[in-house]
């Protein structure tokens, strides 16, 4: 291809080459255009060659020195957006001005080249590539563009010369091991980058590398031939190779930039160009990425039996082989099967496989051959496989194993076993999850659940969460809770209520595997119930006896409660790391403890509840040479629900800082008196507790709402109480970024501001409006509101879910002062980017049906503003 030579030539050229990109552009973007995605690369890189050429001749340059490809681009393939790179290669002791390689370079941009440039002699080429092994990687995919081929051909040889392929394949390993740690060691992230995440080009770029630089071949053919790879194998990295490269073609062409990650808000528009459209039940986003994922994961496995037989040919010393059994050797710190054929003459050694991983000391991995073998028998794990009972055994030896559970589950996960021998779980490979909450898909998930049980059950790290290992240093049957990880969400997106589907899976799963009746019920109730406790914890009164009596009667033993505690601190823990926070810790462990008294026949009773808690507090008083009495003021002003809401630290806190501002008994309270706010570091660890004590008014809530709003705090949790004086009391656990630093400043600013906005009266401010996150746009949720009254109807739950945004809680704040409504508890739940918050609620407007009605559809109107 050759372009015209103009007057103007880099105009003449950026014209040409923004015409040549936009019919390239056309056909990536039509739905089933692409048919050879490698020629279209090729095409791109054909054209940057050509203007480059044109340009070089116009430089005058001529032979002086010499135009080299490297990186990407040397190997004559160029991505929409990518960087053009180039090296102007010069002789050693040759004289080429400065300016003129300037002027050459600039003119390139004014071209439209995305020029990413070096200078060098030969010299300095080989002394910067025995430095950085990055400098190193593009040259080894050098290409003479233009120029002095003599040179090109004298800087390869030398270039050759001095590859130290070994050197150059520990290097390029270790690489690849922190660029996946970078991307959390798993190719599921929910926002992967088709480039840079494990399964993504970059690890086929690195095989291609390796295999190179060590004489191996440039082509996938080539290491066929050479028995680093078998021909099914290389069919499967080239097919797989160029859905990866159309994925990322056409991201760049929908982004309109350089743009690798599929990020949620170009999810849907790319999954378009595949010709894949939104349908019940499943978006065409979720479609694609599947597929991605499903990618992904065989060039995982792909990418390991390449560079394991690359690392062996390079180091022969290290296929010492150490007899394990008849059927398996140990490798290298892997395992290696006896023969190729070991899992097609005898299926049950694949699941023995892994019982092996588990149990033999210093083993850390599957040897090349042993996975090559897997790969191969997946004809066999079929539903006689998992059916089989001598495999039932061995699965239940493997949950029986005192150590390495995890890591046998992932490495079966990641050769594809799990999800054969599991039928059910195949569904879950790759399955994304549409809530703004969790970050990994549900096979990641659940085998992140399952880790994080695990941990409870390993004494180094009793540390991490030490009130749940405690409890399950006391649990005889760890497997029961393992059985329940693997199973909790293993339905979901198969419609229907994803803990009943999965329970009858489990229950299936049990009476296939020989497990007891009544191990088996206790199973099948974690999986059902598996989110009933953090329901109870995050969204009702916890201070109710009738909440915690009817949860008790649910679980019916402390047995059933420690289990279910144990899996949803786990479950929790196991959606991402933004949604486990101190404060939801301790709301489990107190449903936790209160239950477990409830269960133990210690139904709670107010009056003796509420004098332990005085006494308790007094002591703690005590500590503070508080004056004789000074809290009974106070005290004589606050209710049972008070005391029942609120712990003896918090109690004694709320006596300390609040007493003196009491006025005596039979003296009136000012109704003009200043706001009271006082506030410390949160005694659960994380952000501060404050407390306001002011004459009640019937918009206070909301004013406090406005000034946290304002001020950039979330509130997690608040507790609002009104004394017989007429004052509120009212507790909040709030967080922000600024913690812990400055921490001291922050309460001062606090205590003063909030003080300040609460005396000022005046009409309530109009809510921020939050920038809404990309995930929210891309996953929004449709408002809900829900009104359910008590038993005796003179309390209201009301529930909301909608997308997270600042301001949101002190939208509906405003919403409850408009109609009067007096709030008596606020538990306000953040997963991710959604809210789940709830609010205890009286008022005479919710009598009215009409009111009931307004009162929603307000909320709702609240909700959506955004």
């Amino acid at each position: 291809m050759g372009f015209s030579v103009a007057v103007d030539l880099p105009a003449s050229l950026r014209e040409q080459l923004r015409a040549g990109k936009s019919a390239v552009f056309e056909r990536l973007l039509a739905p089933q255009g692409v048919r050879n995605i490698h020629a279209v690369l090729k095409e791109l890189a054909a054209e940057a060659d050509a203007a480059l050429r044109a340009l070089w001749q116009d430089a005058g340059f001529g032979d002086q020195l010499a135009l080299v490809a490297v990186g990407g681009y040397g190997r004559g393939e160029l991505f929409p957006y990518s960087d053009v790179d180039v090296l102007l290669l010069l002789p050693e002791g040759g004289e080429v001005e400065p300016a003129r390689l300037e002027t050459f370079i600039g003119r390139c941009w004014d071209a439209g080249l995305e020029i990413g440039s070096s200078v060098r002699t030969l010299g300095e080429c080989l002394s910067e590539s025995a430095k950085d092994v990055t400098v190193q990687t593009a040259l080894l995919e050098s290409r003479h563009v233009c120029g002095s081929k003599r040179l090109f051909t004298a800087f390869r040889k030398a270039f050759d010369e001095a590859m130290d392929p070994h050197a150059f394949f520990l290097a390029k390993s270790q690489e690849m091991r922190h660029r996946h740690l970078k991307h959390d060691g798993t190719p599921y992230s929910l926002e992967p980058n088709c480039k840079e995440s494990p399964g993504g080009l970059r690890d086929l770029h690195t095989v291609r590398w390796v295999a190179q630089a060590a004489g191996f071949g440039k082509r996938w053919e080539d290491y066929a031939r050479d028995g680093l790879a078998t021909p099914f194998e290389v069919k499967q990295i080239k097919r797989n190779e160029a859905l990866l490269s159309l994925i990322r073609a056409r991201l760049h062409a929908v982004a309109k930039r350089r743009e690798d990650r599929l990020v949620f808000d170009l999810q849907t528009a790319v999954a378009q160009t595949f010709g894949y459209e939104n349908e019940t039940g499943r978006r065409a986003s979720e479609a694609l990425m599947r597929r991605y994922y499903w990618a992904a994961k065989a060039v995982t496995q792909l990418t390991e039996i390449l560079m394991l037989n690359i690392a062996e040919r390079l180091n022969p010393q290290s296929a010492t082989l150490t007899r394990i059994n008849d059927r398996f050797f140990e490798k290298a710190g892997t395992i290696e099967v006896a023969s190729d054929d070991l899992y097609e003459k005898d299926p049950h050694a694949i699941l023995e496989t892994f019982l092996l991983y588990q149990k033999t000391i210093g083993v850390n991995g599957l040897s090349a051959r042993t996975l090559r073998a897997l790969y191969n028998a997946r004809g066999r794990m079929d539903s006689r496989f998992s059916n089989d009972k001598v495999n039932h055994a061995t699965f239940m030896r493997m949950l029986l194993e005192p150590r390495g559970i995890t890591h046998a589950m992932r490495l079966m996960n990641q050769t594809s076993v799990l999800g054969r021998y599991l039928r059910v779980f195949r569904g879950t490979v790759g399955q994304m999850q549409h809530d703004l909450f969790h970050v990994y898909t549900v096979d990641q998930h659940i085998l992140m659940v399952l880790r994080n049980v695990r941990r409870f059950f390993i004494a180094e790290h009793a540390h991490e969460y030490p009130f749940c290992s405690q409890l399950a240093a006391g649990w005889d049957k760890p497997w029961i809770l393992y059985v329940a990880a693997l199973f909790h969400d293993i339905a979901k997106g198969r419609g229907g209520d994803h803990s009943e589907l999965g329970a009858r899976d489990v229950r299936r799963f049990c009476q296939k595997h020989g497990i007891g009746r009544e191990d088996m019920r206790l199973i099948e109730f974690l999986v059902a119930n598996h989110l009933v406790m953090s329901n109870v914890a995050q969204k009702q009164d916890l201070s109710d006896p009738e909440v915690i009596g009817a949860f008790a009667q649910r679980v019916g033993s402390e047995r059933y409660l420690t289990a279910l505690y144990l899996l949803t601190v786990a479950d929790i823990r196991g959606t991402s790391p933004r949604v486990w926070n101190a404060w939801k810790g301790k709301l489990l462990e107190d449903t936790y403890r209160r239950t477990s008294r409830a269960l133990g026949g210690h139904l709670p009773d107010p009056d003796a509840e509420v004098e332990a808690r005085k006494r308790e507090a007094l002591t703690l008083l005590q500590l503070h040479a508080q004056p004789f009495e000074a809290h009974k003021a106070l005290w004589d002003t606050l209710d049972v629900s008070y005391f029942m809401r609120h712990d003896a630290g918090e109690i004694a806190w709320h006596a300390k800082k609040l007493s003196r501002f009491v006025a005596p008994k039979g003296i009136p309270a000012d109704p003009h008196a200043k706001a009271i706010v006082r506030a410390r570091l949160s005694p659960v660890g994380e952000g501060l507790q404050v407390v306001v004590y002011t004459p009640d008014q019937p918009d206070l809530f909301a004013r406090i709402c406005g000034y946290f709003d304002q001020a950039s705090f979330s509130i997690l949790d608040a507790r609002v109480h009104t004394a017989t004086n007429g004052y509120a009391l009212d507790t909040f656990q709030v967080v922000t970024t600024f913690l812990p630093e400055h921490y001291r400043e922050l309460i001062s600013m606090v205590e003063t501001n909030l003080a300040q906005t609460l005396d000022a009266w005046g009409e309530l401010p109009a809510p921020s409006r939050g920038r809404v996150s990309r995930r929210v746009r891309s996953f929004p949720i449709q408002p809900r509101v829900y009104l359910t009254p008590d038993e005796k109807a003179q309390r209201w739950l009301l529930t909301i879910s909608a997308s997270d945004r600042a301001g949101l809680l002190y939208s509906v704040a405003r919403v409850l002062a408009r109609h009067h409504l007096h709030l008596q508890l606020a538990k306000v739940t953040t997963l991710g980017e959604r809210v789940e918050d709830s609010f205890l609620i009286s008022g005479p407007e919710l009598h009215g049906q009409k009111a009931q009605l307004a009162i929603e559809t307000e909320l709702i109107d609240a909700l959506e503003a955004a």
